[in-house]
């Protein structure tokens, strides 16, 4: 077999040999190779992947691909706050086994039906997701699925690339879902209502055969599940009254945490407009507030918090790969990629479409969703300029962008943060071919049931 080290050098010689030939100049050569370079280490060295991130780095601003003030503007500060102030209120809600007792009352509702508690969870990932936001969903249900799943002493990885498929998937369906919406929404002027109509039922349609075929392909880890349940039937007492000798423990306190902060974040655009205050403000201030709430509460543990439960290795990781990825549009190079598609895909809206949902679906799954809609929003305005319907293309890229995000391991900021917990937790490493496989299976027919469906609605869509 062909060693990591020969595989990785050459995917960053083909992606140079691929560079010249598009016509880039050295910076935007420089520029496409040090993130072909980032991207293939992580897929192929996760484990190691903060490593080449400070190599990626230190090359960036050794080349003068990136200065300062650039590398402070694309590292999404605000993405990475918005992650480590949630952490804590995560990280709060496990130690005071929120996340059990919610299981317990799950499992009184549903009983011991594993097919069930699986449909159950996929669903409450994407509400969660379409409700507040994927990042807030995933960094919930993980915690979730990882009590639950060491309660039956399983192997959490499956479980939690499921609810990750349903996160996807849950965040095309409203304009707050997932920060490519907002994008979108403000760029072809959409409203709530238009992604209620538009998005929210090809989402929903999506997200059901996403379980269906989750149900097949992770059928054996349900069976496993299912032999753990019955094991654990006859037992009567509640695992969070085990953990705590037979009495029950308190969680007024943090529940009344976590539905302030859920509700914080769904009202935060009524909230900012009431206040006057900046677009995505209180986004970022709701966790804020609740983690300093967590932190003064838990005052004399604070500081321990904060240090065990923010996953510093992740957000390191996250700002790294986003300065990375900013480099290309700062070059240059995302132009020469819009001329290059403008000048081969034709008027056809079909044509347009298929190749909006294949190329920009590989650049989400592959780069980062948030580069790939920004790439793509002045090719699809250009192509309305020329008077091409570009309606239906703005969905096709939501979907796009979105669903894709279940194709590899770093397709989504959510997939990221649930494998950063995976790791800090368990110390549990999901490689690419564990991925890979899965990901094809819901990736190529949830994107073609989405594009189907917008396909069918194009006489409406005008």
């Amino acid at each position: 077999m062909v060693s990591k080290p020969i595989k990785y050098g050459a995917v960053v010689a083909s992606v140079a040999i691929l560079g010249y030939l598009m016509g880039l100049d050295v910076k935007q050569m420089t520029s496409l190779i040090v993130l072909a370079g980032m991207i293939g280490a992580t897929l192929m060295f996760w484990r190691f992947r903060l490593v080449f991130a400070f190599f990626a780095l230190a090359l960036m601003l050794g080349t003068d691909l990136l200065e300062i003030d650039l590398l402070i503007k694309f590292a999404h500060l605000d993405t990475i706050l918005f992650l480590a102030s949630m952490m804590v209120v995560v990280g709060y809600l496990e130690e005071a086994r929120f996340f059990e007792y919610v299981i317990d009352r799950l499992q009184a509702i549903i009983g011991n039906r594993p097919r069930a508690m699986v449909v159950f969870f996929m669903a409450m990932s994407a509400l969660l997701a379409a409700l507040v936001d994927e990042v807030t969903s995933i960094l919930i249900m993980t915690a979730v699925l990882l009590d639950f799943t060491s309660r039956y002493n399983l192997n959490p990885v499956r479980f939690i690339i499921l609810s990750i498929f349903a996160t996807n998937i849950g965040s095309s369906a409203t304009v707050v879902g997932n920060p490519v919406g907002v994008m979108i929404a403000f760029q072809a002027q959409l409203g709530f209502a238009d992604f209620l109509r538009w998005a929210t039922p090809i989402s929903i349609a999506s997200l059901t055969l996403c379980i269906l075929l989750s149900l097949f392909v992770f059928r054996k880890d349900i069976e496993q599940l299912s032999q753990a349940m019955k094991s654990e039937s006859s037992v009567k007492i509640t695992a969070i009254e085990k953990a705590d000798g037979g009495h029950r423990v308190d969680i007024r306190k943090p529940a009344v945490i976590f539905l302030a902060t859920i509700i914080g974040l769904i009202l935060h655009t009524p909230i900012e407009q009431a206040l006057g205050l900046g677009k995505n403000a209180m986004l970022l201030g709701v966790p804020f507030l609740f983690a300093g709430i967590v932190l003064f509460m838990e005052r004399e543990r604070a500081r321990e918090l904060v240090e065990r439960r923010i996953d510093w290795w992740t957000l390191l990781f996250f700002m790294i790969f986003f300065a990375s990825v900013g480099t290309l549009s700062h070059t240059g190079a995302t132009q020469v990629f819009a001329n290059l598609i403008l000048a081969n895909a034709g008027d056809s809206l079909t044509t347009l479409s298929l190749v909006v949902m294949i190329v920009g679906g590989l650049m989400s799954a592959f780069m980062d969703n948030v580069l790939a809609v920004a790439t793509w929003i002045p090719i699809i305005k250009t192509l309305g300029e020329f008077g091409v319907n570009v309606f239906p293309l703005w969905w096709t890229m939501l979907f796009a962008s979105t669903f894709w995000g279940n194709l590899t391991v770093i397709g989504s900021t959510a997939n990221i943060v649930a494998v950063g917990m995976l790791e800090r937790r368990e110390r549990i490493h999901i490689t690419l071919r564990q991925w890979i496989g899965v990901g094809v299976a819901i990736t190529l027919p949830t994107a073609a049931m989405a594009l189907t469906l917008i396909l069918i609605q194009l006489p409406l869509m005008i």
